[in-house]
């Protein structure tokens, strides 16, 4: 093995299209909730790809030290491909070979890990690429494309341009189409905004998937919902029922059934249909979320329905806290399968304050505080969220104040960051009311017109507050900032 040389056998391996030169980086996901997502998929999706989970499954291995599983998922991996009964299983199968390559490299077994070095080198010259060790082919972008979008949602742009790339190679290719249509929609929804036709670009690509690959119902279930999105739900219905007649019992199907039926308020009919993919997959971190935002929905629709009724008003307070419950446990069942995802410890602490068990909700909001490679969106929601508990249930506008505004100083524009100006905004005026003699309140108008870009109005509320407070360095900076800017 002395001939083989380490060093020079990695500056190869670098040179792979493959898992391990994809950047999928270990932290940015949590592996064990995305390895039962794999397996759960081989189950109940993927009949023509599976090989693309196995592969991606055995990265997985491989981040969390079992080689022995990860070379166990790549022969399968090879052996599906090796059954395609057509002329490019060469292209199919050469991101498997550099998986090999570099699972049998860290395992210091250099002569294997050669070995299959050279059967990329072999499927390079037969496809005459310029480079040795990579070839431009549809089936590696879009594998690449595939992996991104499972890993992890901060990848979605560089899936998306994957998929771009595996369609200017194979434009028909149902898989490519199908994961494009997939991450634009998911791209979409980040924004958190309505759609109108004329901006909407997912609704052609997923009518492409549906046209491609007819089978596909998780597809046309996204198509349905985009069309809800867009207030057309009649439409979107259309393709949820057809979806739901072709595949009943398909989970991923029904979590997105599910959804938009919650969204409609037949909220008694998602948990129903949710209930249904649990006993498929029942540990399923997103299932377990779906079902604890409906059951809070339907806890809502209670607390508002009991307002009005007053003759069953403690009959509805028993269902409602044990409304309460169910949530309680189905959003801590999610934050145990889904360490990483914010959003559940956020809503899970709001159910915890619906319970009147500040203490927990206190531990859970820390708990979402502390979490590293938040994005602008996810740390709004948090200090909106966590802002309103310490106005509300802590009773203390100043730490109210401190997170309303780090919410509105972060420049992404969300829901969440309108919902802290607003929140701000009343607090400010609620002190110029209470104690006109207070600068707080002109001061703290002036911040948020002074964060919004709003100069002229900023700098005649900073001046309020200075006749007021004629020594606050904070009001004079600010005031100084916004008469420099102009």
């Amino acid at each position: 093995m002395g001939e083989i040389s380490k060093d020079s056998l990695k500056t190869k391996l670098l040179q792979l299209e493959c898992h391990f030169t994809w950047e999928l980086l270990k932290d940015d996901s949590d592996l064990d909730d995305l390895e039962d997502r794999l397996h759960d998929q081989l189950e109940f999706l993927f009949p023509n790809c599976r090989s693309m989970v196995y592969n991606l499954l055995a990265y997985v291995n491989q981040l969390k030290g079992n080689n022995v599983e990860a070379l166990a998922n790549l022969q399968k991996a090879e052996e599906l491909i090796q059954e395609i009964q057509d002329d490019d299983i060469s292209t199919k199968i050469i991101t498997t070979y550099g998986n090999y390559a570099w699972i049998y490299y860290d395992m210091d077994k250099l002569e294997n890990a050669n070995t299959y070095l050279g059967k990329v080198e072999d499927i390079c010259k037969m496809l005459l690429s310029t480079s040795p060790y990579k070839v431009p082919v549809s089936d590696v972008y879009g594998e690449k494309g595939w992996a991104l979008l499972k890993f992890c949602g901060q990848y979605y742009e560089k899936a998306k341009e994957c998929f771009q790339k595996a369609l200017e190679k194979d434009p028909e290719g149902p898989e490519w189409n199908s994961g494009y249509a997939t991450v634009v929609y998911r791209l979409e929804g980040f924004n958190n905004k309505k759609y109108t036709p004329e901006d909407c670009e997912s609704v052609e690509l997923l009518r492409r998937a549906i046209k491609l690959n007819p089978k596909d119902t998780v597809v046309k279930a996204l198509l349905g919902l985009k069309l809800q999105d867009m207030n057309r739900s009649e439409e979107g219905e259309k393709y949820i029922k057809e979806a739901l007649a072709k595949t009943p019992n398909l989970p991923y199907l029904l979590r997105y059934v599910a959804k938009f039926y919650r969204r409609q308020g037949r909220v008694d009919d998602a948990i129903k249909l949710l209930k249904r993919a649990v006993s498929f997959t029942p540990r399923s971190g997103f299932l377990h979320h779906q079902l604890g935002i409906s059951y809070r929905k339907k806890m809502m629709q209670l607390k508002n329905a009991s307002k009005t009724n007053y003759h069953d008003r403690r009959e509805s307070s028993k269902q409602i806290q044990e409304l309460i419950r169910y949530a309680i446990y189905h959003f801590e069942c999610n934050v145990e399968q889904k360490t990483k995802f914010v959003y559940a410890k956020i809503d899970l602490a709001n159910m915890y304050v619906e319970a009147n068990q500040h203490d927990k909700a206190e531990g859970m909001f820390q708990k979402a505080l502390r979490m590293e490679k938040l994005t602008d969106a996810e740390k709004q929601q948090i200090y909106y969220n966590y802002g309103r508990f310490q106005q509300r249930q802590k009773k203390s506008d100043s730490e109210a104040i401190r997170y309303y505004t780090a919410g509105l100083r972060l420049q992404n524009r969300s829901a969440e960051r309108d919902l802290c100006q607003k929140a701000l905004q009343s607090l400010a005026k609620r002190m110029i009311q209470e104690n006109g003699a207070d600068a707080s309140g002109f001061g703290l108008l002036g911040l948020i017109h002074q964060l919004n870009g709003e100069k002229k109005e900023a700098i005649e509320c900073y001046e309020k507050a200075l006749e007021l407070d004629p020594d606050n360095e904070e009001y004079l900076s600010g005031l100084c900032n916004m008469r420099l800017s102009i």
